[in-house]
Formats: C-alpha cells, sequence, structure tokens
C-alpha cells in the first residue's frame, strides 16, 4: 500500500515537528507493513503508539500532505500481461458524464481526464484495462462502448510495451530517511546477534544434555 502527495508539500512543514513524526512519513513512503497490525508496526519503528500514528495519518491526510493510501498491484505477476491504455476525445460538456460512467465499469481500473494537447494529441480522457490477453481486453473494450453509448467518440487503444518501477510519493527529508535507514539496520544486526546467542546457547545446552546421558 502506498501513499501519494506531493513532495513541496513537506518542505512547508514546520521545523519543529517531533523527530518521530518526520520518521513515521518516512516509513510510509515504503509502504505499510504486511503485518497483522501494520498500523502497530509503524509506530514502534518510529517510536509512537499506535493510536497517535493513526491520528498522524488522518491529519496529514486532512491538511493535504498525504493525498491518499491505495494498493499498488504488481498485475504483471498476476498474469495480467495485456495492459491498455484507452484514450478518448470527448466533447468537453460530456467529458464529466462519461468518464464517471467509465469509472464504475468493472474492467476499468483507473479513469482520470487530462487536458488535450493539441495539435498532436486530441485525447482528454484516459482508462486502463488489464486482461491476461489482448483479444480479451479488446472484447471488454467492445462490450463497454456498446454498452455505453460511446460509438461517437473517437479513441484510441494503447498496449503496455514495457514494465517500470512503481513508487509512492517522497515527502520524508534525507535525513529522516536516513535515520530509518540507519534504525532498521541496526536492528537486523540485533536481531541477528540474538540469534547467534540463542543457538550458542541451544548448542551448549545439547552438549550438555549430551554429557549428562552418556
Amino acid at each position: 500500500m502506498r501513499s501519494s502527495t506531493p513532495l513541496s508539500l513537506e518542505a512547508a512543514r514546520s521545523l519543529d515537528e517531533p523527530a518521530a513524526h518526520r520518521r513515521l512519513r518516512a516509513l510510509l513512503e515504503r509502504g505499510l507493513p504486511l503485518t497483522p497490525r501494520p498500523w502497530q508496526t509503524l509506530a514502534e519503528r518510529a517510536g509512537l503508539a499506535e493510536e497517535e500514528a493513526i491520528a498522524c495519518a488522518h491529519r496529514w491526510q486532512a491538511e493535504g500532505l498525504i493525498k491518499r493510501l491505495g494498493l499498488v498491484v504488481r498485475h504483471r505477476r498476476l498474469g495480467l500481461e495485456a495492459n491498455a491504455m484507452v484514450v478518448w476525445d470527448v466533447p468537453d460538456e460530456r467529458v464529466a458524464l462519461v468518464g464517471r460512467r467509465l469509472a464504475r465499469e468493472t474492467a476499468v481500473t483507473l479513469c482520470y481526464r487530462r487536458p488535450r494537447r493539441l495539435p498532436d494529441w486530441p485525447y482528454n480522457l484516459f482508462c486502463m484495462i488489464h486482461g491476461a490477453r489482448r483479444e480479451r481486453v479488446l472484447e471488454e473494450l467492445a462490450a463497454i462502448v456498446a454498452r455505453l453509448g460511446l460509438d461517437d467518440i473517437a479513441h484510441r487503444v494503447l498496449f503496455s510495451t514495457h514494465a517500470y518501477r512503481q513508487c509512492g510519493a517522497r515527502y520524508a527529508r534525507e535525513g529522516d530517511a536516513a535515520e530509518v535507514d540507519a534504525g532498521e539496520i541496526q536492528a537486523g544486526e540485533l536481531a541477528e546477534g540474538e540469534l547467534g546467542a540463542d543457538a550458542r546457547e541451544a548448542g551448549a545446552s545439547g552438549r550438555h544434555a549430551a554429557g549428562e546421558g552418556a
């Protein structure tokens, strides 16, 4: 799960903000951890209580620092390798209505309006359709066009040819991110040290038990 927000908002925040809050934002850049209680895990890493971490996230959303939290789906790993962006040249007076109707379609995963770039790019509405095969995607698109009565709207289908790395927004300062990295490395080294000590104790106990049994 990732969050998205303009970087400039972070730069405008007070320098007096608690360090634990800055660490929490640096951790949020990496997404929610896959644990039974992800906010508790984040809070512990940042040095906060779980309730305070959640309250911070709510406040940052209300302030506009964090725009949204959402899933980043690695759809190619799920076998959805036919990924089409459909671009539409919709009359301005219809674009809001058409956009809402497209967004409600089950096969449409994203739908958003963008300005035209005339004369080369007349398209002002984009939507994404994913599928295992191109043929299936085109069938879905044809069904949508027929169902919504979009035959009169010019559009193009652009299939992706490369998968680029997806990441969330960056809104923590470099020093805060480095502090989080250092803390995670130290925690990892500590865990390895504890594991080594436990293994040595287990080995010693095993030797003692073997001696006693003999």
